[in-house]
């Protein structure tokens, strides 16, 4: 699954290039303030996609004495970075450029330049989404977009759902902007438009910083792969009970686990260490991602 998504991130980067430099070229033609808000946006969301792509090769660092753990987490920097970058060059600028329109209302000229851009700009944008749906849908499940989002340790897929998901409201806005001024004759909706978009991007940033800055203080396992723990590290014969569990996410595939499990009176010293070995094999069998495993062995007190 890691493939996948630096699949996704590929052809968001790709396409978002590409986009970009069209929309640059079509918002020096026809002065319209929303092609240039949209631009900006494609650039933020180009140089996004390098981020992500710069944040996974950092975290595949070997581990040293510094970072004894790894460098895991550099997947969820890079990804805050991003959230960053959408809501200051992104947003800001969108609904900067967007007033200053609206204030000296200048006119967009060849608006069929500008409507012809967009259209090809949702289809790159259609496949980029596509391709980050592909490689979302086999960790969605059963869960909602929204839900997978907010729960997934995964950094990269939520950045691009959101960004092409935001990208192709945006465009739409940017394509009303455009079409509104040409029809009316009037530059204020091209300003609408602009400061829209900017609103959107907004909403995006938040959500996204909210979601890696979460991420990087450190989440621990979903119920289910707590459930699952619980049940892998109890044998019934040797280890018969889960004293306390802690997990935390080092990186998207890297779980922490550290248990504190009761086991049967009077086994020998080295009995008891094959049951634990036997209980961190089936801790790794039931949640593959359980790359760190601390069981610590005591005895069960009941509360007087």
């Amino acid at each position: 699954m890691a493939s996948g998504s630096r699949q996704a991130v590929l052809a968001a980067f790709a396409a978002d290039v590409g986009i970009t430099l069209a929309k640059f070229v079509g918002a020096a033609i026809t002065g319209s303030g929303s092609m240039l808000a949209e631009a900006a946006h494609s650039l933020a969301d180009s140089a996004n996609q390098g981020l992500l792509l710069i944040g996974r090769k950092r975290s595949q660092q070997e581990p040293d004495q510094l970072h004894p753990f790894g460098y895991g987490r550099n997947r969820y920097f890079y990804a805050f970075v991003v959230a960053l970058v959408i809501f200051s060059v992104g947003s800001l600028y969108s609904i900067q450029e967007g007033i200053a329109k609206i204030v000296h209302r200048e006119q967009v000229e060849d608006a069929w330049i500008a409507i012809a851009i967009l259209v090809v700009a949702l289809v790159l944008e259609s496949f980029s989404l596509r391709t980050a749906t592909r490689a979302s849908t086999p960790l969605k499940g059963r869960n909602s977009w929204w839900r997978f989002i907010r729960t997934t340790r995964n950094p990269e897929l939520p950045v691009v759902l959101l960004e092409d998901s935001g990208a192709l409201i945006g465009l739409a806005l940017a394509f009303l902007g455009v079409g509104l001024t040409a029809l009316t004759g009037d530059a204020i909706w091209d300003g609408i438009g602009t400061i829209a978009i900017g609103v959107l991007l907004g909403c995006i940033a938040v959500v996204l910083i909210i979601e890696m800055q979460s991420l990087l203080i450190g989440e621990g396992a979903t119920p289910d792969e707590v459930g699952r723990i619980r049940a892998a590290l109890v044998d019934g014969e040797r280890v018969n009970r889960v004293l306390n569990l802690k997990t935390q996410y080092l990186a998207p595939n890297d779980l922490l686990v550290a248990a504190k499990v009761s086991m049967t009176p009077g086994m020998d010293i080295t009995a008891a260490a094959l049951a634990l070995d036997d209980a961190e094999a089936r801790v790794r069998e039931a949640v593959p991602a359980a790359g760190n495993v601390y069981i610590e062995p005591d005895l069960y007190r009941t509360k007087q």
